[in-house]
């Protein structure tokens, strides 16, 4: 039985300007290192959405001991981006299924390098233990990485354009987890935002 991460790194990163993910923290570590640090020692199984010919996002990958997923409409939107990595995922889920069942998926995305390991582990035992989704609420706020059990993936395998899980998961009803963590609410839009 599992629970595996998918994290969306195929944006373009208008608003920050360059690609934040080569960005470096304080600590030294890019952007997307510090993600897939992060999702790989909580997961036996990570998946990473990027666009093609990202030979940065490749490189950290191999790094990490990442699955990347290449989608090859990634610059039509966020949510064939998603939809192919959903996909993928439940190919594999399909074609290996000896190997355990695919509870579901915790959604990330590659620029909340500050997410506690404490939160994405709460997460893959909500969606383990249920089969609502689940989002993280830090503060009142709902925030990211939120999480799938496996009979909700479908609706996403066939998202399209700009729009995210929101068009096709009812998150205002989902399991609210609360969670002592800011990270669920900073994500990396500016460079000013790195500290």
């Amino acid at each position: 039985m599992s629970v595996q991460a998918l994290i969306l790194a195929a944006g373009q990163a208008r608003r920050f300007g360059s690609d934040k993910r080569q960005a470096l923290l304080p600590d030294g570590r890019s952007v997307l290192d510090a993600v897939l640090a992060l999702h790989t020692a909580c997961f036996a199984q990570c998946w990473v959405v990027l666009r093609p010919g990202d030979a940065f996002g490749q490189a950290a990958c191999e790094r990490w001991g990442a699955t990347p997923v290449w989608a090859d409409d990634a610059e039509q939107g966020m949510g064939h981006s998603m939809a192919c990595g959903v996909r993928a995922v439940l190919a594999q889920a399909a074609s290996s299924a000896a190997d355990g069942a695919l509870q579901g998926l915790v959604l990330s995305l590659a620029d909340m390098p500050f997410v506690q390991a404490t939160t994405l582990r709460a997460l893959q035992q909500a969606v383990a233990s249920q089969f609502d989704p689940v989002v993280s609420v830090h503060a009142g706020q709902m925030g990211h990485p939120r999480g799938l059990p496996a009979a909700h993936l479908p609706a996403l395998s066939a998202l399209q354009g700009d729009e995210g899980a929101r068009h096709a998961i009812a998150w205002s009803a989902a399991h609210r987890l609360q969670v002592d963590d800011p990270g669920v609410l900073r994500d990396i839009d500016t460079p000013a935002d790195l500290g």
